[in-house]
């Protein structure tokens, strides 16, 4: 089975299961991005995966997420909205091959240097989306200027119809954070410029996450553009970015190595549901 016939597939799955989903947008050829909701109340979680193709590893974990979420948060006790893959044509890109783009197959192969599009990060058009962001968009230290396989900043901030979801999304719903699943590393990012309060409201609920995983909490550095960034800065929520599967391992990581990375994260959204509340009341959210 493809990776597009799974997704399809898979999502129709939660449905059944019980899982409220919406259309939050399409992707640059057309196809829907869904996000789930599971749970009711505050806080609200908001969860996006697989933003960067080759680190499909993480939509796979998302349906692992899901399926816990739906056991334990039937009746309350917070709310996640849950997007299992936003770069639907990257990954397919990576898992269905090049023949998955139609009539975008030759421009991509243009700009990949090649056929084999496993180690691709960025969307139908080029563009990685998680330096897409209007936020300090193109300062980032591995920016580029143009159209590839990853880094590219795009034509403008927000230019992707991916982009573009998932932050009309996200302010449609107002989570009170947010968390981006990538790979590799067993890291949290966590900072993005935040000064006074938030600050150390962020770094604590940092250390709620690294705390449950196992792993290390860092600053970003240099980077600058993507989702957790744009939520710091526009939003002022606590927003950040967890770095599935250990350093050793290869891009594109397999799953044969899912048992053990959902082992390490199988916690976390009941940890953070658990001390949120607390945390908050201490530092307030604007």
């Amino acid at each position: 089975m493809s990776f597009l016939e799974g997704y399809e597939e898979n999502c129709a799955r939660f449905v059944r299961a019980g899982a409220e989903i919406v259309e939050i947008g399409k992707t640059f050829l057309g196809r829907s991005i869904y996000a789930f909701e599971i749970g009711c109340g505050a806080p609200k979680i908001l969860a996006q995966y697989a933003i960067h193709a080759r680190e499909h590893i993480t939509y796979f974990l998302a349906l692992k997420h899901l399926e816990q979420l739906l056991a334990t948060l039937k009746f309350g006790g917070g709310t996640v909205y849950l997007i299992p893959v936003v770069n639907i044509d990257g990954v397919a890109l990576c898992l269905d091959g090049v023949d998955s783009a139609g009539e975008s197959a030759d421009n991509l192969i243009e700009l990949n240097r090649g056929t084999d599009f496993s180690l691709w990060k960025a969307n139908a058009r080029g563009v990685d989306l998680n330096v897409n962001f209007d936020a300090r968009w193109g300062s980032g230290a591995k920016n580029v200027t143009s159209a590839g396989p990853e880094n590219y900043v795009g034509s403008s901030p927000n230019s992707e119809p991916e982009t573009m979801a998932l932050i009309e999304f996200t302010k449609s719903i107002s989570p009170n954070i947010t968390l981006s699943f990538h790979a590799k590393g067993e890291v949290v990012y966590w900072d993005f410029h935040q000064t006074g309060p938030a600050y150390f409201r962020d770094k604590r609920l940092g250390r709620i996450i690294a705390e449950s995983t196992g792993y290390r909490l860092l600053s970003s550095g240099k980077s600058a553009g993507g989702y957790k960034d744009w939520c710091i800065q526009n939003l002022g929520i606590p927003s950040y970015t967890i770095e599935v599967g250990a350093e050793n391992l290869t891009h594109p990581i397999g799953q044969e190595h899912l048992p053990q990375i959902y082992y390490k994260t199988g916690t976390l959204y009941q940890d953070i549901l658990n001390q949120f509340n607390k945390i908050i009341n201490t530092f307030p959210q604007k």
